[in-house]
């Protein structure tokens, strides 16, 4: 099965610490300020869940997620996570075959797009656009490089960590595909950006046009 840790889950994060020390954790709990109480939430492609504490840490009370994860130990290890008095809703499904029953104020992608081929990555955005509700707002984390301002360290770092994951959890890009235009054509607005571990990792608030909902 395509883009599946599950071989790797029961040491993905000490590796991602081993490798980015803790700038992927930074670059996700610096956004989760930005979610508005009561928000339903999407997480598509959560790994192992610790961002549940996470977002339990900012709002102790009165979200609703839904969480999607294709790979099942990875959702085994997250329905243990302490989320207190949010709700949680864990669907073991890859995101393209996931069945949504609404939509949602805030959606949250982290190291998700760079799974997915050029073929897929625009099928995967246009389908967390139609369930983000107007005026929501996106979390999106991930690698970034361009050939036109990236390192050679980063171009070196980005073909070996596709080697590895294509030989352990069959992810099925090849390359680091560049989702910005993707944002830019739905008339997104970034309300925040940070950049990680050298401009490596690049973290975007969005917000979807339509009505406004109040952000940081």
């Amino acid at each position: 099965m395509k883009n599946n840790y599950d071989s790797i889950a029961d040491y993905y994060d000490v590796l991602s610490r081993m490798v980015f020390f803790r700038a992927q954790v930074k670059a996700q709990i610096q956004q989760l300020a930005a979610i508005p109480a009561n928000s339903t939430i999407l997480i598509a492609g959560g790994g192992t869940g610790w961002i549940l504490e996470e977002i339990a840490k900012v709002h102790s009370s009165g979200l609703k997620i839904t969480y999607v994860e294709i790979s099942s130990k990875m959702l085994g290890r997250s329905k243990k996570r302490e989320v207190k008095g949010n709700t949680v809703e864990y669907v073991h499904a890859a995101m393209e075959d996931f069945k949504p029953s609404g939509f949602y104020d805030v959606l949250i992608t982290a190291f998700f797009f760079d799974n997915f081929s050029a073929d897929n990555v625009g099928l995967i955005f246009k389908q967390l656009n139609a369930l983000l509700k107007p005026g929501g707002i996106w979390l999106f984390a991930d690698f970034y490089y361009t050939e036109k301002s990236g390192k050679r360290w980063q171009l070196l770092l980005l073909k070996s960590m596709y080697l590895f994951f294509s030989k352990i959890s069959s992810v099925e890009a090849k390359t680091l595909i560049n989702t910005e235009h993707f944002f830019e054509e739905q008339s997104y607005a970034i309300v925040k950006i940070n950049f990680y571990y050298g401009s490596f990792i690049k973290a975007v608030i969005y917000q979807k046009s339509g009505r406004i909902i109040p952000v940081l």
